[in-house]
């Protein structure tokens, strides 16, 4: 990530890169962008502007689900009520003439390593396998992209992480998180999930489980 960055100017810049062209027909706007990149909404003001002027984003308006408070009245009770709101936000130019080149640069290329992985997993607690497969190794047939087992998982550390992968790889992952127990037990007894993930592509990151 750090290399892509030097070559493109940022790293916010390649993370909102990589988000638009892993989600080609989806708006967003700023706050989504800026949550799912993890980039500052500073910072994320002058990316998307150098990104607008060059042609690979473009403006687009859409309508956006809101919750509003409704007030109390005679017949009806205060409440929540889910209303759609239109909305200005940004979505990938698909007539940008060097889209192909840049999404096999950026999305197909893979750009993690086992250390990086690893160290946004540390604290995570006593891992016993972690398993990648799906997003990292551009697997579409996978059920799972990242697999998690060990004792004493502090889940929302875990979930951080992901979190972070997921503002680096442009997507959301798709994760299970087992406890050594539990994961022994469903192997034994074949369960389809775990079955499906290990049969199918996968890179093993830590393996104290000798599968």
């Amino acid at each position: 990530m750090e290399t892509l960055g030097k070559l493109f100017g940022s790293i916010a810049r390649v993370k909102i890169m990589k988000l638009f062209l892993s989600n080609e027909q989806t708006i967003f706007d700023n706050i989504e962008i800026s949550k799912r990149a993890k980039v500052t909404p500073l910072a994320l003001k002058k990316e998307l502007v150098t990104l607008s002027k060059a042609g690979l984003i473009k403006k687009k308006d859409f309508y956006k689900e809101t919750q509003i408070k409704t007030r109390k009245t005679k017949i009806k009770p205060e409440g929540i009520e889910v209303v759609k709101k239109k909305m200005s936000g940004w979505t990938l130019n698909e007539k940008f003439p060097y889209l192909i080149p840049l999404y096999n640069l950026l999305v197909n290329m893979t750009s993690f390593t086992n250390s990086s992985v690893l160290k946004k997993l540390s604290g995570a607690g006593k891992l016993k396998l972690v398993l990648v497969s799906g997003a990292f190794i551009q697997n579409s047939e996978s059920r799972v992209d990242i697999l998690i087992v060990g004792d004493n998982l502090k889940i929302p550390s875990i979930e951080r992480a992901i979190a972070v992968l997921e503002s680096e790889i442009g997507k959301e992952l798709r994760y299970v998180i087992l406890k050594t127990e539990d994961f022994v037990y469903r192997t034994n007894v074949y369960d389809r999930l775990v079955r499906d993930v290990l049969d199918q592509p996968h890179q093993k990151i830590i393996n104290r489980l000798g599968i």
